[in-house]
């Protein structure tokens, strides 16, 4: 598995770098293109899951602990927490928007039965990882209303409401434009109410944000020791990054509203890191100074958590019910919602008894990235030598775009 996930790394960045000599200034539009902000909401919320919540404060002891994992010695916790969430893994997500925005429309590879059936099985399988991170995580993040470590049937129903909450929302698009720029707003008010938390208190001094901001730069000095896997925690997260690549690729560029392909490649690296960066030296806090986040601040916590799988799952469902014709339209509110809760409820049961695991689907995604790579060389070199443009019949209304945000 580490072999295949090295050579997935390698074909990555390749591919990223002759997108960029070839196309870095092809104007990208997708078929419903938002504003930038609308463009980075959407994104920074349906690529990101619980995870970026809940895990950092469960992970800084183990990275600080070198004695166990002489692997992080060359750097601080921070800067590996920002290393597993940050800047240069965007860049999957940059390949696969760009790919679904300008050549898979000439190219149609994802149209090939055997292939769409495989991207739908990564997507509702992902989906339904999304939920179980969340029903694994939060006993530790609501220890008040369990032991702190058994999932009680409480936390089966949040997930569950969770599930049908972003069923119903992916039955709309507005409804998911809405909830990823409310989420956006919702994070950085939790950064806020943490901040405070962490630095307005009588023992808590302002510099020591800065100073975690700092940390961070460690990560950018040592950016070749993360390019490649060190140790299997750190394959487990590359994975996970492949397993969302391409379904978030595919789900954004259709909201990429006239930047060029360079333009779109800094924006991905650089606006979602931001956050990510704030977030992390706040929480960072709390663990380095030992503040408690009981009561409130864990609920906090906890309910953005939530809104975040809310988020990632309805732009997903929304994905690959279009991708399979399962649509509203088609089926009805009624039968729609209720095939994708009980299928979303399944499989989430499936991830907590083990039988499936991210890794698997990761790996899957790799595959296919290569399997695109032979069809293209073999079957359409010329087509997509041709490509210098998005589809044609992408056009920017942007008196359109703001009537619609």
């Amino acid at each position: 598995m580490t072999l295949w996930l090295n050579a997935g790394i390698i074909f990555t960045l390749l591919a990223i770098v002759v997108i960029l000599i070839k196309w870095g200034n092809v104007v990208c539009i997708g078929v419903t293109p938002v504003r930038l902000f609308t463009f980075i909401a959407i994104l920074f919320t349906s690529g990101l899951d619980v995870g970026l919540i809940m895990f950092p404060l469960t992970e800084f002891a183990g990275y600080e602990n070198i004695k166990a994992n002489p692997e992080y010695a060359f750097t601080n916790p921070m800067a590996i927490e920002f290393g597993y969430w940050g800047f240069l893994i965007w860049g999957f997500y940059f390949l696969t928007c760009f790919y679904f925005c300008v050549v898979e429309p000439k190219v149609k590879f994802f149209e090939i039965p055997l292939v769409k059936f495989i991207n739908n099985v990564v997507i509702i399988g992902t989906c339904a990882f999304t939920a179980f991170l969340l029903l694994s995580n939060l006993p530790w993040y609501l220890p008040a209303i369990g032991d702190g470590e058994s999932i009680i049937p409480t936390f089966y129903f949040i997930v569950f409401a969770a599930i049908c909450f972003s069923v119903y929302s992916s039955t709309d698009i507005k409804y998911v434009r809405l909830l990823s720029i409310s989420t956006t707003w919702l994070f950085i008010a939790l950064i806020a109410l943490m901040w405070a938390g962490a630095f307005l208190g009588s023992d808590s001094h302002v510099a020591a944000f800065t100073h975690n901001l700092e940390m961070i730069g460690s990560y950018f000095g040592n950016l070749d020791d993360f390019v490649l896997p060190l140790n299997k925690y750190h394959e487990f997260y590359l994975f996970w990054w492949f397993a969302w690549s391409i379904m978030i690729g595919q789900f954004t560029s259709r909201f990429v509203g006239g930047l060029k392909t360079y333009q779109v490649l800094g924006a991905m690296l650089i606006f979602p890191s931001i956050p990510i960066a704030v977030w992390f030296s706040v929480i960072y806090q709390y663990h380095e100074a030992g503040i408690a986040t009981a009561g409130l601040k864990n609920f906090a916590m906890a309910f953005v958590g939530v809104v975040f799988v809310i988020n990632s799952l309805d732009s997903l469902i929304r994905l690959y019910t279009d991708n399979l014709n399962m649509t509203v339209k088609r089926l009805g509110k009624f039968k729609y919602i209720v095939l994708n809760v009980v299928t979303l409820s399944l499989l989430t049961l499936l991830f907590k008894l083990e039988f499936l695991q991210i890794q698997w689907v990761g790996a899957l995604v790799i595959g296919l990235f290569f399997s695109c790579a032979i069809f293209i060389a073999y079957s359409k070199p010329k087509t997509v030598n041709n490509i210098d443009s998005s589809p044609k019949d992408n056009e920017i209304d942007f008196t359109k775009i703001d009537s619609a945000n």
